[in-house]
């Protein structure tokens, strides 16, 4: 009993309750069902509030601890091993909190399976907060391979007209560089006798040219997820593909858990590896800073522009990260939360307008602000987040990010040996591109003539009708939390802070043995 009652165990496992009544349900009651799976996340988000209630920001270490002894064979010892710090809260909070907002998104999107979406939904909730707070190697892997499943099932079943193909090249794609972190796994534990990673992490030890080749196969399975620059070419296709609540979590809360993975694994357990190899990271994320703007200008498909402009956002979350400054990791962690935030916002738009036109062409849109003012008001707010407008959230975490990345450029930062200032000069011209492409985007489908869609709908009598007050309510939170860290973020660096400044500090004296 001690064991379910735990806070972390309750937050992880208790959408499972939810699953349960779900199949238990009789007959096809597509309300009651929408409705338990609602109730689940909300009360799910509630423990996550509970879990923050009792989390101590001024504690940099794990908090909230929960350890079992789970499987010993053959002298292995792993464990059930869970905790929370200030790398994972906020992730923890954005997990739960976008699961419910997606859930409501699906209320008149989803009318065919709704017991199975709803149970795959809440499965994929257990995946993700999981790994959010598994500390041990083997259990973090059982979760991050967990969430492929209930993933690939939304979007092969309830996606697009190419859901198979996207479906498929999403699975193959991180199940391949799942492979090699595996490899790196097996090799950390029957070298290092324990699957704990603060265990590991204090015992050290691990030769620099070991760390190398360590750090290289987990950056394998996250890297992909990120996804970075080049491995990115399954993302385009999955998100257009997947229903929009799909999307909204996909964005928001999936490719998280690869930056997660360069934050809670590469980096304190390979630290000399990561000094070593910082400048290429910037290099790749610079690449993809920019190549992801540029590719977004020119897409004809909404929610594929959305989708690219993942790329180039999460390049900057890179960028903070391996600046291995305090100012980068924390941008970076917080820029984490913005994206999903601000791209979880954009994609629940797209999906609205998509339910009422079934098109997501741009050049058909046009003159929507005068006939969908509400609605052409909140994009405008989030376009402008997701463009890092002053006042909004998306500015903070890039103002923090590209401090961070200077500093790192300066004598003794992390990219002094190739590239220095650079990445940040080349990188703040993402800001500049995302500009361009996210008001051309703007521009053509809400000001101006209208476009052919909206004159054929028109035409037809059917109107085109402002947002309702369940997609309102359904953006409003986001919406909230826009103007919230864009104008006081204190409370949020507050809460990373102390772990943050840990991490770098055992990075200074990792620098300090180096060679």
């Amino acid at each position: 009993m001690e064991f379910l009652l735990q806070p972390l165990t309750l937050v992880t496992f208790f959408p499972l309750l939810g699953v349960l009544v779900l199949l238990i349900l009789p007959g096809e009651n597509k309300s009651l069902m929408r409705w338990t799976a609602l109730v689940t996340s909300l009360v799910t988000f509630g423990i996550s509030l509970w879990v923050l209630g009792m989390f101590n920001p001024s504690n940099p270490n794990l908090q909230l601890v929960a350890k079992y002894s789970w499987i010993q064979v053959a002298g292995w010892n792993i464990q059930y091993h869970m905790g929370v710090d200030g790398l994972s809260i906020l992730l923890l909070l954005l997990t739960t909190f976008l699961t419910p907002i997606s859930i409501l998104s699906t209320w008149t999107a989803v009318e065919e399976r709704v017991r199975d979406f709803m149970v795959f939904f809440l499965l994929l909730e257990v995946g993700m907060t999981g790994v959010f707070l598994a500390q041990d190697l083997f259990l973090f892997y059982i979760f991050w391979e967990f969430t492929l499943v209930p993933m690939y099932f939304l979007i092969g079943i309830w996606g697009g007209p190419r859901r198979i193909y996207a479906a498929i090249k999403f699975f193959l794609y991180t199940m391949a560089g799942s492979i090699l972190m595996l490899l790196a796994i097996l090799w950390l534990g029957i070298e290092g006798g324990t699957f704990s990673v603060p265990e590991l992490i204090a015992a050290g030890g691990i030769p620099a040219d070991i760390q190398f080749w360590l750090f290289l196969a987990f950056t394998a399975a996250f890297a992909i997820k990120v996804p970075m620059w080049p491995l990115h070419s399954w993302l385009p296709d999955a998100h257009v593909e997947a229903p929009t609540a799909g999307s909204v979590i996909l964005a928001g809360v999936l490719l998280k858990m690869g930056t997660y993975g360069f934050l809670r694994f590469n980096i304190p357990l390979f630290p000399q590896a990561a000094l070593q190899l910082a400048p290429w990271v910037a290099l790749f994320a610079t690449i993809g800073i920019l190549y992801g703007a540029a590719v977004s200008y020119a897409q004809a498909d909404v929610k594929k522009l959305v989708a690219y402009s993942s790329v180039s956002h999460l390049g900057f979350v890179m960028l903070g990260m391996f600046a291995l400054n305090s100012q980068g990791m924390q941008g970076a962690i917080l820029q984490m939360v913005n994206h999903g935030l601000s791209t979880g916002a954009l994609f629940l738009l797209v999906g609205m307008i998509y339910e009422q036109t079934h098109t997501r062409e741009i050049k058909v849109y046009g003159g929507l602000w005068k006939i969908t003012p509400i609605f052409g008001s909140v994009m405008l707010i989030v376009a402008l987040s997701s463009m890092g407008l002053p006042g909004l959230n998306g500015f903070v975490g890039e103002f923090t990010i590209l401090l961070g990345a200077w500093g790192a450029g300066m004598p003794g930062g992390a990219f002094e040996s190739f590239g220095g200032v650079w990445w940040a000069g080349l990188s703040a011209l993402g800001v500049i591109m995302a500009a361009i492409y996210i008001l051309f985007m703007f521009q053509r489908m809400f000001l101006g003539p209208e476009g052919s869609i909206v004159g054929e709908t028109r035409q037809h009598g059917h109107g085109l009708r402002d947002l309702n007050w369940r997609e309102i309510l359904t953006i409003l939170p986001l919406l909230i939390f826009i103007f919230w860290i864009g104008l006081y973020p204190k409370p949020f660096f507050d809460l990373m802070g102390p772990t943050v400044d840990n991490l770098v500090a055992a990075l200074q004296t990792a620098k300090l043995a180096m060679p």
